[in-house]
């Protein structure tokens, strides 16, 4: 609940003899101003890089400094000190400028069978190693489970857990439908119990090229045709609602303030929406949630770009408190990076395997070309070097084509680039919302069995970008990294991976760069940089309140820091 913790407050009322009131404050009901006071305040401001206090009115901020600077506001008002904070740091709020609710409320409430641990406000979830492990947990989950219910297990992955398709699943189970979920989660596996649950048309996925049926596999765009029939199941309210609820504490338990859903509308737009305003447009969720469209070009053949463009355009129309959309808009390049169907450019993948594409290069120039007319700042998610040369080749013809600026294009993800790529970025003006966490988890595993050693200690540059001044933020992608924006920046300053080995140093970002990825560089890509993302006057009055200061801390400790809760539009949460 808000307000929950110990504070000592003073309660102070002007001196109207000193300060008179004037006819345009005169009756108008200000609101109190509410002075919060720390140990320090991170402002993430150049000019006031630290303070002491912070005035907050009508949930945003009036003023940052000390108490004596803040004078004659405190003279003219009546006001609080709170004083909650005199042994913490105040930080602006924490920014995750990508993940995706709607996904975490499909894969929260299923069973978690992945090679690392989970550390989640309402249980830890212990890692499952190896194959054994993986094939006696899903005969363990058979026992349990009511015998008319689906077993959805999330966090298999071929290189820990081996390949598993069709017949190992019916070796679980030939009645229930059991269904196998990525670890990456741009892929699933089912059993013939699964196909009659669904009750799909096999003939016709046959000719998908993203469906291997005598696998049991749907990948990418094969993955739309399974939640066409799985979504009456994975959309249903009271499930996908409990695990929209979830998803609300993970996103607190963070610290974080804002976050980016970078692809509403992935299992249908309509549903989504009324399930995420039912659960999130509620008083006591402590952040907001900045909303990309995913949209990878007009709806069926009755919908021309122009009518595309303008059903975008008018989806800020729908505007609530904490739900919003703006002019970004998310696209898709090659697949997913966990997955490991990232499109590589020579030497390819080590194993020989080509990757896959989320939109046909074509199809990607065309649909960017409508967007980019538009004016609409273009967000795509891109892993592979191929996947990234794609992007930037059309962000290159597009410039050309059509000069804008501050045009806030963005590359999502930035799994394998070369330095050479990141200097045609900074050329045109792009940004990058990296995935630091694949460091951790994947850099080893893909060095020994997907790309080798150099492209793979190289995985999501972000010295890189830091040298040739591309602004960056870090994202959690969440579930494929744990929704910690300080786990994310600790990856980010030290690229140490999960058997303690430094991968590129020379790839790390400064202490200084993997905060700002977090807070004002975060806003900045998410086109909020006046709103959020650092703390001064007339900005929102969203912190996040730590234990320690990072950076006395340094980058080593940042992972390390507690955190004491947050504080939303002037409101305190405290976890």
């Amino acid at each position: 609940m808000p307000g929950r913790g110990l504070c000592v407050t003073h309660r102070f009322k002007p001196l109207d003899a000193k300060v008179p009131r004037t006819a345009t404050t005169e009756g108008v009901g200000m609101a109190d101003i509410t002075v919060f006071t720390a140990r320090r305040v991170r402002t993430m401001e150049a000019s006031m890089p630290t303070a002491e206090a912070v005035a907050v009115r009508d949930g945003r901020i009036i003023e940052v400094g000390t108490l004596e600077n803040m004078a004659p506001w405190l003279d003219a008002y009546d006001h609080e000190i709170d004083d909650t904070f005199n042994d913490h740091v105040i930080m602006p709020g924490f920014i995750d400028p990508h993940l995706h609710p709607s996904m975490a409320a499909v894969l929260l409430p299923m069973e978690f069978t992945t090679v690392v641990e989970w550390d989640l406000p309402w249980s830890e979830i212990g890692a499952v190693g190896g194959r054994v492990e993986l094939l006696d947990r899903l005969i363990e989950l058979d026992a349990e489970l009511e015998p008319d219910a689906p077993l959805f297990a999330w966090g298999h992955h071929p290189i820990w857990h081996g390949d598993v398709d069709r017949e190992t699943l019916n070796s679980i189970s030939t009645t229930r439908p059991v269904i196998v979920w990525h670890r990456g989660y741009h892929s699933l596996i089912v059993n013939d119990a699964c196909y009659r649950w669904m009750d799909i048309d096999l003939d016709a996925a046959r000719r998908h090229p993203q469906i291997d049926v005598d696998r049991g596999a749907f990948f990418e765009t094969g993955l739309g045709v399974a939640y066409r029939h799985m979504n009456s199941f994975l959309l249903g309210t009271e499930r996908f609602r409990a695990g929209l609820d979830r998803m609300r504490q993970v996103i607190h338990h963070g610290g974080q303030t804002t976050i980016g859903d970078a692809a509403m509308g992935m299992y249908g737009f309509e549903d989504e929406w009324e399930h995420l305003k039912a659960v999130m447009e509620r008083p006591d969720t402590p952040f907001r949630i900045q909303l990309m469209p995913f949209d990878m070009g007009p709806l069926g053949n009755d919908e021309s770009d122009e009518a595309m463009i303008e059903r975008i355009l008018a989806y800020p129309q729908r505007n609530t408190h904490r739900l919003r959309f703006s002019d970004h808009v998310k696209m898709f390049a090659d697949g997913g990076f966990f997955a490991e169907l990232l499109m590589l450019k020579a030497p390819g993948h080590l194993d020989g395997r080509h990757g896959e594409w989320m939109t046909p290069p074509e199809r990607f120039e065309r649909v960017a070309r409508a967007f980019w007319n538009a004016g609409l700042k273009i967000h795509v998610h891109c892993t592979g070097d191929l996947g990234v040369e794609l992007v930037l080749s059309t962000l290159e013809k597009l410039q050309w084509e059509h000069p804008r600026f501050n045009h806030r294009f963005t590359f999502e993800h930035f799994g394998i680039s070369s330095a050479q790529q990141v200097a045609r970025m900074a050329e045109v003006g792009a940004l990058a919302s990296v995935n630091a966490y694949y460091v951790y988890e994947l850099s080893r595993a893909f060095a020994d069995h997907t790309l080798g050693y150099e492209r793979a200690s190289q995985m999501s540059r972000l010295g890189s970008l830091e040298r040739a001044g591309i602004r960056f933020a870090v994202h959690s992608d969440f579930t494929m990294a744990p929704a910690k924006p300080l786990n994310n920046a600790w990856v980010a300053a030290n690229r140490l991976n999960e058997s303690g080995e430094v991968m590129c140093a020379n790839e790390r970002a400064s202490l200084d760069a993997a905060i700002k990825a977090i807070t004002s560089n975060a806003a900045y890509v998410l086109g909020l940089e006046d709103e959020i993302g650092s703390l001064r006057w007339g900005k929102q009055a969203d912190f996040t309140i730590l234990e320690a200061d990072p950076y006395d801390v340094g980058a080593e400790g940042l992972r390390d820091i507690p955190i004491w809760g947050t504080v939303f539009e002037g409101e305190k949460f405290p976890i």
